[in-house]
Order: structure tokens, then sequence, then C-alpha cells
């Protein structure tokens, strides 16, 4: 097999190695580092890229990560899997989105040894990490108090990674063009194919998310040949796949009263919610309305509200509604925390009470 290299530390075939990747130290001279977890299989194959908390607050992942690296799968694995559980690990310690520096990780690709914190960090993890893989997958939530219903991004008209995408059978792609110094910007120009997972929100664990974000990742995995193909004989779910969603508004300021969750599907002029004025002056609320035939795919759960707050984010969708709420109930059904109670694979996860 090639030689990989990580910081100077040689990877072995065959074994787990844990590399611990040198960024900024703090103000009190403490070094920190980012920790990359790397399996080795025994035969060739893809190199597998797994971030998570690239946003400092975003600490779904970091659990997805955790489960990976415990799953039974991986004992048969080829090629190597490197996981990064956090990636910002100044915003992890701080609960931040953001770098101390004030900038976003994710738009500072592909970063400078000279740059700022986050362009040095880009720089660091772009070209230890990912430049030596060939797939790569990245976690991600919603912002506070905003939650989004799994769902990957990715670029669907390269059919691999739409293939790919497919592979993981959340129940949404939305097709997304990447962003200006993103990650998934800079590892698509170097041809390697990314899909970005969204679930959950800022700070807080959704079992849901997390569960299928695991089985999504080992599904990738069994998909581009690093693990043998699934013995299970139940139906494969398939993804409802859009080019376009819109975010709805608030059209006055005042109390939310959301009457739509995520994951439901929505026809234009749907009643979504009501705002109401807090001191009782105006006895008629204020109606949101669907724009677009859709499903709701994330959503504010903060009841304080201005006009024009983003409130409900909805993927359009006109093909057969009927099949694709088959499919969306299908995927509660299967990683609703009950539906683990006599798996073999979770015996070791206990469900994290929402």
């Amino acid at each position: 097999m090639k030689k990989l290299t990580i910081a100077g530390t040689d990877i072995p075939v065959g074994c787990r190695t844990q590399i611990e990747l040198p960024v900024a130290q703090l103000y009190t001279n403490t070094e920190l580092s980012m920790t990359v977890k790397a399996i080795r299989g025994r035969k060739e194959g893809p190199t597998l890229f797994v971030s998570a908390a690239i946003h400092g607050d975003e600490i779904n992942g970091v659990e997805i990560v955790r489960r990976l690296l415990q799953h039974k799968a991986l004992r048969s694995i080829r090629g190597t899997l490197l996981a990064i559980p956090i990636v910002n690990v100044h915003g992890f310690l701080n609960n931040s989105r953001y770098l101390p520096d004030g900038r976003d990780l994710n738009r500072s690709f592909p970063g400078s040894p000279k740059s700022s914190l986050a362009g040095r960090m880009a720089h660091t993890f772009l070209n230890e990490v990912v430049l030596q893989c060939t797939h790569g997958i990245d976690l991600h939530t919603g912002a506070r108090h905003r939650s989004n219903l799994p769902q990957i991004r990715a670029d669907i008209k390269d059919e691999s990674t739409r293939a790919m995408a497919e592979s993981f059978a959340a129940p949404v792609i939305l097709h997304s063009a990447t962003r200006d110094g993103s990650l998934r910007e800079i590892a698509s120009n170097q041809n390697i194919q990314v899909l970005l997972y969204e679930a959950g929100e800022a700070l807080r664990f959704d079992e849901v998310a997390i569960r299928a974000g695991v089985s999504g990742i080992i599904n990738v995995m069994r998909h581009i040949g690093m693990l043998p193909p699934s013995r299970s004989k139940k139906a494969k779910r398939r993804s409802m796949i859009t080019g376009q969603s819109t975010w709805i508004r608030a059209n006055s300021s005042g109390v939310l009263r959301a009457l739509v969750p995520l994951g439901a599907f929505v026809t234009k002029g749907d009643v979504l919610a009501l705002i109401s004025d807090p001191m009782g002056n105006n006895s008629a609320d204020a109606k949101i309305l669907a724009s677009d035939d859709g499903i709701v795919i994330g959503r504010t759960f903060l009841p304080l509200v201005y006009e024009g707050d983003a409130l409900f984010h909805v993927a359009k969708y006109k093909a057969n509604i009927g099949e694709a709420l088959d499919q969306v109930n299908a995927f509660r059904e299967e990683f609703e925390p009950e539906a683990y109670s006599t798996s073999d694979d979770y015996d070791d996860h206990p469900p994290i009470a929402g």
C-alpha cells in the first residue's frame, strides 16, 4: 500500500493510530492540537476523511465520529479512514462557531501558513489530511436555536458524488453549489468527492441525527468499497432529491407559534406559524404562509422573532409527495431510539435524552 504520513508520523497498515496536529497555542502558552484518528486496513482501498466541528459549536458530529470509531464494521476496513472529531478546537473549547480571530474556518480555505489563525488552521488541515484523501464527509448542524432535518448537501451534477450522496440514505439530498473558501470547494477542485451532512442544532445532541449520521457514513463506506456489502435484507430507503430551497421569513415581530414540525410536507399557502403581539394589543395574529410546495428541512426553535428573521427552510419538491412522505416516516421509524433496543451495533450507545 501507498505510504501515508501525517505530521511526520507514518501510518502503518493494519493499525489504528492517533496523530496530534499542532495548532496555535493558547494565551497561556499551552499547546493545542487537532486530533486525527487513523484506521488503515491491510488491503488497498479509498482514503476517506470524516470531519466534525469545523464550526466549534456544531457538536452532533463529534458524537457521530466517536460512535463511528467504535463500530464493529470497521474490523473489515479496506483503505484508510481519517476521522477528525474536532477540527476547530478553539471554537469547541469556547462553545463558539468561530475562531478567536472572529473568522469562519469554513470560509478560510485553502489558507496559508502566514495568514490569520483561521487561515493557518485551514492550511494545516487541508495539506496534512484532506489532500491525502479520495473522499470526504463533513459533519454540520444548524445554527443556535435552529435545527435541520438530516440532509446531504452536495454537487449532484457530478454523477459519482450523486451516487455517494444517495448511498448515505438521508431523507433529503439538496443540490448545493460550493461556497468560496469552503472545505468542500477546495476539495472538489482537487477531485475529492465530498458530502456535507447537516442535521440537528448547534450545542445540542440530537439522537436521531447522530444515529442517522453513523449509519450514513457506514453506508458510504460500503458504497465506495471500504467495507463489504451489507447483509441486511431491509429495503433501502431512497432520498428526496431537490435542487432548490427557500427560507420563509417573519412578516412582523412578536411571539412565534410554529404549527409544523421538521420533515413536514407543505403546499403553497399552508399556514406554517402564527406571530402574536405579546402585549395582546392586536387581536389578529400574523400568519406565516408556505411560498412553495415542499418539505420543511430547517426551522427556528426560538419563539421570539423580529420582522425578517428566517423561520422555516423549505426544500422545494413537487414530485410524488406520498412516496416521499413514506420515505421520511420510514427514516423516523428506523432511527428513533426505540428502534435500536435490540440492535447489536448500538448496545454500547444508550439513547441520549432530548
